[in-house]
């Protein structure tokens, strides 16, 4: 591939306007020849201050809404570019800089927000981290949470 970019990381958390990015990263990768990367980041940081049934709990539905981002992105994706999806635990930025990093992801498409209230903060500061630490480009694509 003598593309601009080789692989393009998507990072997904299967809130409202996933689609949007998932399209965005599709052109991109269309364009340029190059493959996606969607990685689903299960966040781990709560789990010491929880009760071990209560996380569990917790954790099985959070591994169910990454399966679900993830078959979202193979759905809308198809046979349109090579897909690579993945399951990643930890920090939300710092799981996404380290992958991008280790399969050398050379774009980051991410959205500007998650789902609402609150989490829609949480991955705006999560997006802000990606692109503040991030040594590639980064396209932000920006959701309005009404999809």
């Amino acid at each position: 591939n003598t593309g601009m970019y080789d692989r393009i990381l998507v990072p997904v958390d299967g809130g409202p306007g996933t689609e949007r990015v998932i399209d965005e990263a599709l052109e991109l990768a269309t364009l340029t020849g190059a493959e996606l990367h969607a990685l689903s980041v299960i966040d781990t940081r709560d789990y010491g201050t929880l009760p071990e049934a209560t996380w569990l709990t917790i954790r099985e539905e959070f591994e169910r809404e990454a399966e679900q981002a993830l078959t979202t992105v193979k759905t809308a994706v198809g046979e349109r570019a090579p897909l690579t999806t993945a399951t990643e635990r930890g920090v939300p930025h710092e799981a996404i800089l380290a992958y991008a990093t280790e399969e050398g992801c050379d774009c980051i498409v991410m959205g500007t927000h998650g789902r609402s209230g609150l989490d829609r903060v949480l991955l705006g500061s999560v997006t802000e981290r990606v692109i503040r630490h991030a040594t590639v480009p980064a396209l932000v694509v920006h959701i309005d949470g009404d999809d």
